[in-house]
């Protein structure tokens, strides 16, 4: 992390389980800082990237990081498969971008939520800040159901980060 001149703030919780939101994701470079970020930390985690990603060569790199492809053209109940793996597992760390792209977006996809609601595990979130170069992880959120509140709350957590672009 300090090579690329980065810092980490904040520690994850000691729990066996629970979903990573990272925020803003406006930048390709948000995956190597966070890669760093991962490997300084000595996380084992899952992240969810658009399958173009897992061709050959690249794929081999992904899936040795810990992706998982989707396929953003097709309905596939995606939620549901995840739920699933987490009653399945004893540990699994979820990692996803809630913007769903590197666009700029005026609403979260939801993904996240309801897949934390139904694996029952909370929502950490992590701001990759550029403007100040820090990988910040803020306090697990409990997800009570109630979908605009609770991501507006993780929302206003993130009002200031600086994405790349």
């Amino acid at each position: 992390m300090r090579a690329l001149g980065w810092r980490l703030e904040g520690r994850f919780p000691d729990l066996p389980k629970f979903v990573i939101i990272v925020a803003p994701h406006t930048s390709n470079w948000d995956f190597p800082v966070g890669i760093a970020a991962k490997m300084a930390l000595r996380l084992q985690v899952t992240f969810l990237a658009k399958n173009s990603l897992f061709r050959f060569p690249l794929g081999i790199l992904m899936r040795g990081f810990g992706g998982m492809p989707v396929d953003r053209s097709a309905s596939n109940d995606l939620v549901k498969g995840i739920v699933s793996e987490f009653a399945r597992r004893d540990h699994l760390v979820l990692v996803i971008a809630p913007e769903g792209t590197r666009k700029k977006v005026e609403r979260w996809r939801t993904g996240f939520y309801h897949i934390a609601r139904g694996a029952n595990v909370p929502i950490v979130p992590v701001a990759l800040d550029w403007g100040t170069r820090t990988v910040r992880i803020g306090k697990p959120v409990q997800p009570t159901g109630e979908v605009e509140r609770d991501i507006a709350g993780l929302q206003a957590w993130y009002a200031d980060s600086r994405g790349r672009n």
